[in-house]
């Protein structure tokens, strides 16, 4: 079966489609897999897909769209899973603004429920030179490499959050601007939470010389099982860009279900941090955060930003209670760049990791 797809998700963007896709009713029920899929009904939020550049589109009533199976567990969004069997004629969901397609298992209150997708089949690739014969499209062929080993690294700068939403893609944004604008060449990574490109590009955009995520790594949601090899492949490719530092973003919140803690908790990747930083949007969150890198991860919090550091009272707070310095990524985003200059790029990762 013939179509042209109306638009093509940005979750797909390892595989390459055009607009034109040749489909098979046989559709693998796995994470990864690109699909074709018949949007049904209209909504006034959360109503966009991204496309293959970054841009926002919105997606209407009969739209043919590409996007990847996949599974989500979103505090502040849907959560949903891949269903054990996938055919023509299924009604799914559209989970993500990146385009992962599940089925819809938690829905939020301010988005309402998702918009439906109609699967029509599993779009082929055709591998074979010179061969007729095409497979199921997945973004894990030819993508970067899963690794059990990091490799000798640049120091890494680790952005969390306490939550979603929380200031980490603008702090990490404001580091990279600031130590690019020093002469300093920086990497930036997201190595956790669901797929989309924007929080790459926005890397770039503020002078990375190159940015990755996880769906780089062939998959569209993270999860305790698969973030660490995959954080590892990452920062294993983007060192051959010879960066002086990587700055990290850990998508999601550090207690959530896409695999922070597992990252947080591996020996290698923790020997290779130079820092790490805490965005939290309120001074309970500041408190408790801390505690939870002291005592769970045994890690040397370093800086916490983010709304909790929005003025002087939650500054103070931070200071003087928590006793970790203060630097909101919004209103002081030189001081932020000159002390992780001053912590990373002129100190060694040995001086400044925890005991």
């Amino acid at each position: 079966m013939k179509i042209h797809l109306d638009k093509i998700a940005s979750a797909t963007k390892n595989v390459g489609l055009s607009s034109d896709a040749i489909l098979s009713s046989e559709i693998p029920a796995e994470e990864g897999i690109v699909i074709a899929v018949r949007v049904h009904g209209t909504k006034t939020v959360y109503n966009n897909v991204e496309d293959l550049h970054g841009r926002m589109i919105r997606l209407d009533d009969g739209d043919l769209l590409a996007g990847v199976l996949g599974s989500r567990r979103a505090l502040r969004g849907y959560a949903g899973v891949v269903p054990e069997t996938v055919k023509p004629g299924d009604m799914l969901d559209i989970l993500n603004l990146g385009g992962v397609i599940g089925k819809c298992t938690s829905t939020n209150i301010d988005l309402g429920a998702p918009l439906q997708a109609e699967v029509l089949g599993a779009i082929l690739d055709f591998p074979y030179l010179e061969e007729r014969r095409g497979v199921p499209a997945s973004i894990r062929t030819d993508a970067i490499p899963w690794s059990e080993t990091l490799e000798p690294s640049a120091p890494l700068v680790f952005v969390a959050g306490t939550c979603m939403h929380s200031g980490k893609t603008f702090a990490c944004g404001e580091i990279i601007h600031g130590l690019a604008k020093k002469g300093y060449k920086v990497c930036g990574t997201k190595l956790t939470g669901v797929s989309l490109l924007r929080d790459t590009l926005s890397m770039e955009d503020r002078g990375a010389i190159k940015s990755l995520s996880f769906n780089d790594s062939g998959i569209v949601s993270t999860s305790e099982k698969v973030s660490v090899p995959v954080a590892k492949g990452i920062i294993n490719a983007l060192n051959k860009e010879e960066p002086d530092l990587i700055v990290v973003e850990l998508g999601d919140g550090i207690l959530g279900e896409y695999g922070v803690q597992a990252i947080l908790h591996d020996k290698e990747l923790m020997t290779a941090a130079g820092l790490h930083l805490l965005c939290a949007p309120d001074p309970v969150a500041s408190w408790g955060g801390a505690e939870l890198y002291k005592n769970k991860f045994k890690l040397k919090l370093s800086v916490i930003s983010g709304p909790a550091t929005d003025n002087d009272v939650g500054k103070n707070f931070i200071r003087e209670s928590v006793g970790i310095a203060a630097i909101n990524s919004r209103l002081e985003a030189k001081a932020l760049a000159d002390f992780i200059e001053a912590a990373v790029l002129k100190e060694t990762p040995a001086e400044l990791s925890c005991a």
